[in-house]
């Protein structure tokens, strides 16, 4: 196996060891309120939410392109040879 497996196996065993010992319940303080929830559920949701955002943040941007039929339509009906400085076409040739 490969070392990036074997890490994220032994850091989901922990992980759930750490979720498996942590189950009391616990008063958190909400803005408005005061509410008597599980660790294990708050410790899971925010991890959970965690890694959702950090994938979100580090996944590759997309890069909207557009492509405009006004510009390939011009470079169709163009000789590009016609552009070329006397200079230029005796370089190339």
């Amino acid at each position: 196996m490969r070392t990036k497996t074997i890490f994220i196996i032994l850091f989901t065993a922990i992980f759930t060891i750490f979720l498996m010992i942590n189950t009391d319940a616990v008063n958190f303080d909400f803005i408005f309120f005061e509410k008597r929830i599980s660790k294990l559920l708050v410790v899971g949701v925010f991890t959970l939410l965690g890694f959702i955002l950090g994938y979100w943040a580090a996944k590759p941007k997309t890069v909207v392109s557009t492509y405009d039929h006004k510009f390939d339509d011009e470079s169709e009906n163009t000789d590009h040879r016609n552009t070329l400085s006397p200079e230029d076409r005796d370089y190339i040739s």
